[in-house]
Order: C-alpha cells, then sequence, then structure tokens
C-alpha cells in the first residue's frame, strides 16, 4: 500500500515544509509558526475525509478509460484540482464578486485576509445551488438506471431504477427541491440559488453530452478499423466532479484559517492523498471486488449534495458532512465483505463478470 501513497507522502512533506517557512517568515514565532502547520494539518484531513465518495467514483470512471487518460488525469487533473480549485477559484469568486482584477484579488488574499474570506463566505449560496444540484444529479443518475440490477438498499433503489423509465425524472425531481429550498431563502438568495442550481444541473447534462458524443466518434472510428485511443469526455467529467466536490472543502477552510496560502497547502495534501487512494482502488480492483462499495460512494454523492444545498439556508458543520460519507462507504464495505463470506468464490467470480 506504500508504493499507492509514496508521491502523496512526499508531497505533504514539502507543504509543511512550505508551510514552517511561510509561517516563520509571516510571524517569526515558533508557536505560532507550529500553529499554522498544524491548520495545514487539519485542513488535509478535512479535505480527505470530504473526498472518500470521490475517489470511488473516480476510480469507477478511470476503470473505464485507457491508461494514457488515467495518466493525465492524475498529472494534469492534480494540477487542475490544486492550481484552479483551490487557488484560482477563491480569487476568480473575490474578483467577480467585488469587481476586483486579479492582480487586486490576489493582494486582498495575502494582505487583507478577513475582507477576503467575507468575500468569499458571501458567494456561499450561489456555489452552494451550483455543486449541490451538479452532485445531487450524478447521484441521482447513478440510481435512475432501468439496467441497474445489482441493488445495496433494495428497497429503494429498486423503486428509483423503475422510475427511470420516466424521462428526466431525476431532473424534475431536483428541481422541485431547488424551488421548496428557494422558498426558505430572501428574494434575492432564492433567486441566486435557483439560477446557480439550474446551471448546475446544465452543467452535468453538458458534461454527459459531450461524453456521448465523444463515445460515438470514437465507436464510428473503431467500425472503421481505427485503433481509438481517447478519453476526452471521462476526463472532463472527473475534473467538473472533482471541481464540485471541491467547493464544501473551499468554503469550510475558511472556518480554521482565512489564508489563502495555508487553505492551499491543507486542501492540496488532501487532493493529492484522494488520487493516491484512486489509483489504489483501480489498480487493486476494489470495486469488482466490493459488491456495494460503488452504492455507498453514490449514495454518499447524494448527502453531499443534499447538503450542499441545504447549507445555503442553514449551517451544517463540515465535521457532520465528512463522517455522514465515511459512514455510508464503510457501510457499503462492511456489506459488501459480508455478501462476500456468504458467496462461494465462484460465485463471486460470476457475479462480477455479470456486472
Amino acid at each position: 500500500m506504500l508504493r499507492h501513497y509514496k508521491g502523496s507522502l512526499l508531497f505533504m512533506l514539502v507543504c509543511l515544509l512550505l508551510g514552517a517557512w511561510y509561517g516563520w517568515e509571516l510571524t517569526g514565532n515558533l508557536t505560532q509558526t507550529l500553529g499554522l502547520v498544524w491548520i495545514v494539518i487539519v485542513l488535509s484531513i478535512l479535505e480527505i475525509s470530504l473526498s472518500f465518495d470521490n475517489a470511488v467514483v473516480n476510480a469507477a470512471v478511470l476503470e473505464d478509460m485507457d491508461e494514457i487518460w488515467q495518466r493525465r488525469f492524475l498529472t494534469w487533473g492534480m494540477v487542475i484540482a490544486v492550481f484552479g480549485m483551490r487557488i484560482v477559484f477563491p480569487l476568480a469568486i473575490v474578483a467577480v464578486a467585488a469587481g476586483l482584477s486579479p492582480q487586486e484579488a490576489l493582494h486582498l488574499s495575502l494582505n487583507e485576509p478577513d475582507r477576503y474570506e467575507a468575500i468569499v463566505s458571501s458567494a456561499h449560496v450561489g456555489i452552494a445551488g451550483f455543486g449541490g444540484a451538479f452532485l445531487a444529479m450524478v447521484g441521482l443518475t447513478f440510481f435512475f438506471d432501468g439496467e441497474k440490477d445489482v441493488h445495496w438498499i433494495v428497497w429503494v433503489e429498486e423503486k428509483l431504477a423503475k422510475i427511470s423509465n420516466i424521462k428526466a425524472a431525476e431532473i424534475g425531481i431536483l428541481l422541485v427541491v431547488l424551488y421548496l429550498i428557494s422558498r426558505l431563502l430572501p428574494d434575492p438568495d432564492a433567486l441566486t440559488f435557483m439560477v446557480a442550481g439550474t446551471l448546475g444541473i446544465v452543467t452535468f447534462i453538458a458534461v454527459e453530452a459531450l461524453g456521448t458524443l465523444l463515445e460515438m466518434r470514437d465507436a464510428a472510428l473503431a467500425a472503421q478499423g481505427a485503433i481509438v485511443r481517447t478519453g476526452l469526455g471521462g476526463f472532463l467529467y472527473l475534473n467538473v466532479l472533482d471541481a464540485s466536490f471541491s467547493f464544501d472543502g473551499v468554503i469550510g477552510a475558511f472556518a480554521l484559517s482565512n489564508n489563502m496560502v495555508v487553505i492551499a497547502l491543507g486542501l492540496s495534501i488532501g487532493a493529492m492523498f484522494v488520487r493516491s487512494m484512486t489509483v489504489m482502488l483501480v489498480q487493486k480492483g476494489t470495486l469488482a471486488e466490493y459488491r456495494y462499495l460503488e452504492h455507498g460512494a453514490f449514495w454518499a454523492i447524494i448527502a453531499l449534495g443534499a447538503i450542499m444545498l441545504l447549507s445555503s439556508r442553514f449551517h451544517i458543520p463540515e465535521t457532520v458532512t465528512g463522517l455522514i460519507g465515511a459512514a455510508l462507504i464503510a457501510l457499503s464495505l462492511w456489506w459488501s465483505v459480508r455478501h462476500n463470506r456468504r458467496m462461494p468464490d465462484s460465485e463471486i467470480e460470476q457475479a462480477v463478470r455479470a456486472d
């Protein structure tokens, strides 16, 4: 297992050293420097706890991608996840919300952290609507599948699979949920929430449509005898999904620190460990071995999407969010182990092939 996390451990060491150097330069005090490094560690743990389900879903998509695009997701995708979502994204929010240039937003983040935090937090309603709607669509689409014949929470998942025969049922359900939550918000926030949630749904549909078009092109090329080696659709889907997962981590990080450098270091460590976890799941074939693990991850995604949507009106501690996701994954893993113990090895192999 260590070989899968060697790069992440090295990356963590570099980030902690950078955090120690930055803390000393900022404060010149050993105690305050150690406190800053501790916040970096806590932020990384927060990010990992919120992203167990992200790693499982990433692995499910990566299994169907060729090796080239797997490597690109784990390298280019890492740059996008760390630099794009943990640094550029909060700066972009501040620049748009406050009408500042990127340079002014960067200056604000480094020199006026309290004001920077306030501006980012003020955009929470829109972020919650967009990210929550996108994640809810990801989770619902997995269960609204009439061809899905493996069910974990049978009495719920079987009914959802049957309802999937109604076209766009999951979109209709989610729009109703968005409307009901918007009724709890003041009028300006309600409009922002509905627009952001609708854009989250549209973004999901657009990414899915692009993936379908690329798959159709690949199928046509393969039919003509061409060698097809593309995973662009999956690559884009995973990066949008990863961005949605990072919304709550970025916003929640301000509960511990309003220093952009500290937040970026802590969340980047967590993101790197999630990538390593994804690689391990793919290479070990864990999803095929544990029958219900993927189901647990998608239920956790639905739970996270619901929490993000509700957070536009209610304060929900990040600890609760992380515990719910971890509990669902742990329960599905235990259920899978129990299933494997009850089923002979030959039957397990047949079930895996059927899946």
